[in-house]
């Protein structure tokens, strides 16, 4: 009862702050480059994530939390982040206005029923953006740049970008007809999965994690050469446009991603970890999926960003921001009289913008000192005593092992004046 459910966790207060600085970068990086924000629901109805995931796929057949509420409706957790941002740009008619149409979620709360893995539970945590409206590469380009500048911004390193093409529905028939030809020659070595993949969607195969199909994967064909004129233009025009903001990049052309609803481009950007080489973004073009959910025919680019991992990457390179101190100036009573004044003026110095606390519990005035170091004052303001008798109050600085005394008479401003100072 008292224990999380397995591939879940809690953001304890210890770590919340390194929370806030991976959200401030992203926030940061999105805004300058003209994204606001969107947030959806954490479920949707399951035909949302069916037709715009693909029933091939291993999310849907495997991962999904889906379950009947009390009016017998069948609902999904949320697997990935953009078919709800789909759904609702098309419920709530954004389409209709002036496109592009770019957006991003934070910290947007992803399900999916697998075994954990380095830096992603089952309830795990995405930063993503998704851009409509437009289908010049450059665009692809822009979207591209946020994740690394993300990364840049957070100080990681050993980051690589992998990018690839996997052709529209005009092309893209007949690299199937040629990769089942391969593989219909290899089935015997394929898993069930790949078998059933096979006549429904040869190319989920690719994205098979079972070493042994891999290994069957070696010589096939790849989609890179079976590009119709529009295509390979376009993946000629990202790479243009990655060059001319300096983005360095590999083609992999094994990269399918895991979802149905991508064309033309997609990438990953993969970083050196202990495991190996771990995928930290990922995304695409989906050009078509906006008219498959019912809406009209609308280009559109995203990717999705996993928190968890982030923090781990982090805190294995050493770059995890220190905690803020809870507390700026801690106020202390050497009276039971001076207890009222200590509220008044923890008040007005959070009102200045000060971190103030004061004792809750009782404690001496020895016990109230070691209280104010636990959490990080730096400093301690002394009412009561011979001082107060005087009209002033002990302002001593815990850093520096001074103290000062200071008048009551506009003893918050003063106070907050020398603390902000010191920032």
């Amino acid at each position: 009862m008292i224990k999380a459910p397995k591939g879940t966790y809690d953001v304890l207060p210890n770590i919340s702050h390194a929370w806030r600085k991976i959200e401030d970068a992203e926030r940061e990086v999105a805004r300058l480059a003209g994204y606001r924000e969107i947030r959806t629901p954490v479920f949707e109805h399951t035909e949302l994530f069916l037709r715009g995931v693909g029933d091939t796929t291993d999310i849907v057949q495997k991962e999904m939390y889906t379950f009947k509420d009390k009016g017998d409706r069948s609902i999904t957790l949320k697997p990935e982040g953009t078919a709800g941002v789909v759904r609702a740009m098309l419920e709530s008619g954004l389409n209709q206005g002036v496109m592009p149409l770019k957006v991003y979620y934070l910290s947007s709360p992803i399900f999916r029923y697998e075994a954990p893995q380095s830096g992603r539970m089952r309830e795990h945590h995405q930063f993503g953006v998704e851009a409509f409206g437009a289908r010049q590469p450059t665009l692809d380009a822009e979207v591209i740049s946020i994740p690394l500048d993300v990364l840049t911004k957070l100080g990681l390193s050993d980051f690589a970008l992998n990018i690839n093409s996997i052709g529209c529905p005009k092309c893209r028939p007949h690299y199937h007809e040629r990769l089942r030809e391969y593989l219909t020659q290899r089935k015997d070595k394929l898993c069930a999965t790949c078998n059933d993949r096979l006549l429904r969607n040869p190319l989920r195969i690719l994205d098979c994690k079972s070493d042994e199909c891999q290994a069957e994967l070696k010589d096939a064909p790849v989609m890179l050469d079976f590009l119709c004129d529009e295509c390979a233009a376009h993946f000629a025009g990202l790479k243009d446009a990655l060059d001319a903001i300096g983005v360095s990049y590999a083609v992999n052309p094994r990269i399918v991603r895991g979802l149905d609803y991508y064309t033309k481009t997609v990438f990953e950007i993969i970083i050196s970890a202990d495991e190996g080489k771990l995928t930290v973004c990922g995304g695409g073009r989906y050009d078509e999926l906006v008219s498959e959910l019912g809406g009209q025919p609308t280009p559109a680019i995203g990717f999705g960003m996993g928190i968890e991992r982030l923090l781990m990457l982090l805190q294995r390179q050493n770059k995890s921001p220190e905690a803020e101190p809870i507390c700026d100036v801690f106020v202390a009573t050497l009276t039971p009289e001076s207890r009222l004044e200590a509220v008044r003026y923890v008040s007005a110095l959070r009102a200045l913008g000060v971190k103030a606390d004061m004792d809750h519990v009782g404690r001496s005035l020895k016990a109230q000192f070691k209280f104010a170091d636990k959490v990080g004052a730096g400093y301690v303001l002394i009412l009561g005593g011979d001082e107060a008798a005087q009209g002033e109050a002990v302002l001593r600085n815990l850093t520096a092992h001074t103290e000062d005394r200071v008048a009551l008479e506009g003893l918050a401003q003063t106070v907050a004046e020398t603390i902000l100072a010191k920032r």
